[in-house]
């Protein structure tokens, strides 16, 4: 259903806000997808943060050939305060962020503006769903019905379930109404200053929670890009990240169960050494393991987490041996990627569209009968009722 027939009169401006750090390899996909969303009706702030490669030439080459894009420049201040600047310079009713290196699907915007034109004041955040891609755009990832159709569904008030999981997933979800930048405040530049990047979209979506409800367009909409070279960078910081927006909003919600916050760090730490074991730092990796059972004994109960730690465990034993052909972590990480790719031309024929994974969704699917998938949704219930209770 095309929103410019539906809905009468002028349609709000959209602010896209891209903060930009040595992005050259992916903003040209990023700015395209952007700029051929069926919603039109949008200004599009570049803000190159400090970049030392030639981000902010591509961006200027595309602003050329289309006035609604912007870029401003600034030294090397991190995420948050890109995003912040961004925000100060726009003119919009609603922010949409999305990182430099993801896409959107074409009718991204048009949905979630749908969405929120519909919904009453109550109402500060639309979020979707996000499939994963990779390098080349290719879609990767099992998307499970039941996870998709509950908990990434939730709507309304929200706060609780925003602390057990950001079940946003990231930051090149949403759509937000101005207004609630007007109530939180901006993205957290605190973090960067304590040498903790990487949670300030979950901190927001928090900031946001406590005041607004949430709704969802239940459609994969964005590609969330994941880089293999650069899955472990930055896991210690994310990390202290986590912990300092995590223990802020505890002092803040004592009334919250502390049961709750430590399901929700012990899903994080098997997060982080998902990352880290993708990228071979499988020391690293057993590290977030055993944080990770110290807080919740249920990871126990998950097969990959075994065979996680027999792969870890081998790797590290036979790695003397492999650093006589592989000089380098890097080296390594280059000869997984190729070897990678010859599998991949192998599969060309099983390519994975958006279509398909969305027709997926709406399949007949079995309820949840594995022992840690009972204990997750159990606990899932738990936090519904938190939410309930605040709505009353």
């Amino acid at each position: 259903m095309n929103i410019v027939n539906e809905i009468k009169g002028e349609l709000p401006l959209v602010s896209v806000i891209v903060p930009a750090y040595n992005a050259e390899a992916f903003i040209t996909r990023t700015l395209q997808s952007i700029i051929s969303q069926t919603y039109k009706n949008i200004e599009i702030l570049v803000v190159d943060d400090g970049s030392q490669d030639k981000t902010a030439e591509i961006v200027e080459l595309f602003a050329q050939k289309d006035n609604r894009i912007s870029l401003f420049k600034q030294s090397n201040s991190g995420v948050a305060s890109a995003r912040n600047l961004a925000i100060e310079n726009s003119k919009g009713e609603y922010i949409a962020p999305i990182d430099a290196d993801d896409i959107w699907y074409p009718q991204k915007l048009e949905k979630q503006v749908q969405c929120l034109l519909k919904a009453d004041q109550s109402v500060g955040l639309i979020y979707a769903w996000s499939v994963f891609i990779d390098e080349e755009d290719a879609i990767v990832g099992q998307y499970i019905p039941h996870h998709h159709l509950n908990v990434l569904s939730i709507e309304g008030e929200v706060y609780p379930a925003m602390l057990y999981t950001n079940f946003i997933i990231n930051a090149s979800v949403p759509l937000i109404r101005r207004v609630c930048f007007d109530k939180v405040g901006g993205y957290s530049s605190k973090l960067r200053e304590q040498n903790a990047q990487g949670c300030e979209d979950w901190d927001i979506y928090l900031r946001i929670a406590e005041y607004y409800q949430f709704r969802v367009v239940p459609e994969f909409l964005i590609g969330y890009r994941q880089v293999k070279a650069s899955m472990s960078n930055g896991c210690q910081t994310m990390e202290k990240s986590y912990n300092l927006v995590m223990a802020d909003f505890q002092r803040k919600h004592p009334e919250i169960p502390a049961h709750i916050y430590h399901w929700a760090a012990s899903s994080f730490y098997v997060h982080l050494a998902w990352k880290s074991r993708a990228s071979g730092d499988y020391w690293r990796t057993l590290t977030w393991l055993n944080k990770s059972i110290k807080l919740d004994y249920s990871p126990l109960l998950l097969r990959p987490v075994y065979l996680c730690l027999i792969e870890c465990l081998f790797k590290i034993t036979v790695e003397p041996i492999t650093s006589l052909i592989w000089q380098d972590h890097h080296s390594w990480l280059r000869f997984r990627e190729k070897f990678d790719s010859q599998k991949n031309r192998v599969a060309l024929s099983q390519v994975t569209t958006v279509s398909d994974i969305q027709n997926q969704m709406y399949q007949p699917y079995k309820l949840p009968f594995k022992p840690h998938a009972r204990i997750m949704w159990q606990r899932w219930l738990e936090v519904l009722q938190l939410c309930r209770a605040l709505s009353h």
